[in-house]
């Protein structure tokens, strides 16, 4: 790259006040802060504005935490890889495919039918909640929002993207070893990893330090996305973590203090290319198309959320915001910098 991490926090920083960004970005090395700046309000009607401790609800970011639980079971023996979730299922989700295992639902190549078709024509603020978002509590209740999808390939064929198949993960996990599943989540991530400030919170009773997600990046516009989510989250997406939160788990997780290094290696292995994001994928993390970052993204109504660590020297980049579209053009700023440092080079 050929800028120097506090120029990168200063180009970021520019693209985040062009756009008129509502979130935050910080840039550190080995938990060294470089950049930490807060843009916008967190909560529109009370003029209360964002700082770099507000917490932010991430999405499909927390698809990492969902992973590494999984996988911690998996380093217990609760499960395997191998694993075959039909027994655990029973008599639910009667058309998931008898051969999909732990480790298809993992690298996103089981092939189930999924309740969000990301090849389908949709909009982030639409509606795609089935069923009333207030009883959406528990893994247990989005059972019935899983049913119904016909196998759409046969399992370890194709990668595609699947949320469906994460709260599947969710639901194994909370099943096999007997735990609710944010229990589950707060005892083998959270709680290893430091992360004081990162939960899966109700957002009907959302804590004073935490932004609203809005629909709309206009600042006058009020509307909230608390009738597009589930009233709390499951194993593909839901967290609310800070920027800070992210860069200690970033760094716990480099470390070995979630999972041991060779799991770690094991989830950061890339098995996939995810052709549309120009990325690769392991188990549970997107990693660069051809460098060694490991990353983490999040999109929804309201949400946006995108996150990258490089083992290698340490730089951590993290950008949140709390409209659906806020981090996508200073992420885009991040690119074009990468891009121009390679042509350089």
């Amino acid at each position: 790259m050929a800028l120097t991490p506090q120029q990168l926090g200063a180009a970021l920083d520019e693209a985040a006040r062009e756009k008129g960004m509502s979130g935050t970005i910080r840039i550190d090395v080995r938990g060294e802060v470089v950049f930490a700046e807060a843009y916008g309000l967190a909560d529109r009607a009370h003029g209360i504005r964002n700082d770099t401790d507000t917490r932010f609800a991430v999405a499909s970011l927390s698809k990492g935490f969902t992973a590494l639980a999984v996988m911690s079971l998996i380093d217990d023996g609760v499960l395997t890889l191998d694993t075959p979730v039909r027994p655990v299922l029973g008599a639910d989700l009667p058309l998931v495919d008898d051969g999909v295992t732990v480790e298809h639902l993992l690298s996103h190549t089981s092939g189930i039918g999924d309740y969000l078709d990301e090849e389908a024509e949709w909009e982030v603020d639409d509606y795609v909640m089935t069923l009333p978002v207030h009883t959406l509590t528990d893994v247990e209740a989005f059972v019935p929002m899983l049913d119904g999808f016909a196998q759409k390939t046969p399992p370890g064929e194709t990668f595609q993207y699947n949320n469906g198949g994460f709260m599947l993960l969710a639901l194994v996990a909370q099943r096999a070893s007997g735990i609710p599943f944010h229990d589950l989540v707060q005892t083998r991530v959270f709680d290893p990893a430091g992360l004081e400030r990162t939960a899966y919170l109700r957002t009907d009773e959302l804590p004073g330090d935490t932004a609203l997600g809005y629909l709309a990046e206009d600042p006058a516009s009020l509307r909230t996305n608390i009738l597009h989510l589930p009233i709390r989250g499951s194993g593909d997406g839901g967290a609310f973590t800070t920027a800070s939160d992210i860069s200690t788990f970033w760094r716990a997780f480099t470390e070995g203090r979630i999972v041991d290094a060779a799991t770690r290696d094991l989830m950061t292995a890339p098995r996939n290319v995810a052709e549309d994001e120009d990325l690769r994928y392991g188990l549970g993390f997107y990693l660069d198309e051809d460098g060694p970052g490991v990353i983490l993204m999040g999109y929804d109504a309201g949400v946006s959320a995108w996150t990258r660590h490089d083992p290698e020297s340490g730089l951590g980049v993290t950008i949140l915001s709390n409209t659906s579209e806020g981090a996508w053009g200073v992420l885009r700023r991040y690119i074009d910098v990468f891009e121009e440092g390679d042509e350089a080079s």
